[in-house]
């Protein structure tokens, strides 16, 4: 991957080069005041529908059969939220900078933490596809937000992640990280091989190395935890499906295979 002018991310599927626009901003055309009252998200299916506004967003995938699910990642002690109202900054707020057209009628806001197992198998065996077919053509826009539960390794990935996007990298650290995945607190994510996947995009390694020691990300990657237990979240990877149009919401637990994606993000495009 290669960094182009204008804020580009560039990525390749299978010899073919594909670029996509990053914002760094959240500056979105509706508003982050409408709310979700909750909690209304089951944990037991692998596809939830909510709305923001309401009403049930209701989908064939969510009788799929269990025996298809990917597990996810479970969070040791699972904090049961207090009554809450969700806005769509509790989606927006606290996470990367939006991949992809910041207009597009879809977003996917994706809860990961990077040493998780389930994460990396979603970013090999699906993202890519979803970002070939649904991001490159201006119909899905992405927002990763970090739901730390494996330890300090994950938390430093993470703010690795965000000092990478000071210098306009966020998302080809994101992608050197998964492609570096080597088990779970294995050490593959230590100090020392954070700073060589910085090299290795060339960034400049005294910002880099500066913006680590100042742990200024550490309340961003924080409320990004607490946001997803506000949603619910009991594990990683766990997605969120924004209808644009009408604040409408899917949830989807697990690294559920490409079609599972694929049906919610056609469904809401059909309409």
């Amino acid at each position: 991957m290669s960094e182009k002018p204008d804020e580009v991310f560039t990525f390749s599927i299978e010899g073919k080069e594909y670029e996509i626009n990053k914002k760094s901003d959240l500056e979105r055309k509706k508003s982050a005041k409408k709310v979700i009252h909750g909690p209304s998200i089951g944990i037991g299916s692998a596809v939830t529908a909510i709305c923001i506004i309401g009403i049930f967003f209701a989908l064939n995938v969510t009788s799929m059969d269990e025996k298809q699910l990917i597990e996810t990642e479970i969070i040791e002690t699972q904090t049961i939220p207090e009554p809450f109202e969700v806005t769509l900054e509790t989606f927006l707020s606290n996470g990367s900078p939006v991949l992809g057209n910041i207009d597009s009628p879809i977003t996917l806001v994706e809860f990961g933490d990077y040493q998780c197992h389930y994460c990396n198998v979603y970013f090999q065996n699906t993202e890519q596809r979803l970002l070939e077919k649904y991001v490159v053509t201006g119909k899905v826009n992405i927002i990763f937000k970090d739901f730390i539960i494996m330890g300090p390794d994950s938390f430093n990935a993470a703010h690795g992640a965000h000092c990478a996007s000071e210098q306009n990298r966020y998302w080809e650290y994101h992608d050197v990280l998964y492609n570096n995945w080597a088990g779970e607190n294995t050490g593959w994510a230590g100090e020392q091989n954070l700073l060589k996947f910085a090299n290795e995009l060339e960034l400049k390694s005294h910002e880099f190395q500066e913006c680590m020691n100042s742990n200024r990300y550490a309340q961003t990657i924080e409320q990004s935890k607490a946001d997803g237990l506000a949603l619910g979240i009991s594990g990683t990877p766990s997605f969120f499906i924004i209808d644009n149009a009408v604040n409408k919401v899917v949830h989807i637990h697990g690294a559920q295979p490409y079609e599972v994606f694929e049906d919610v993000f056609n469904s809401v495009l059909e309409e």
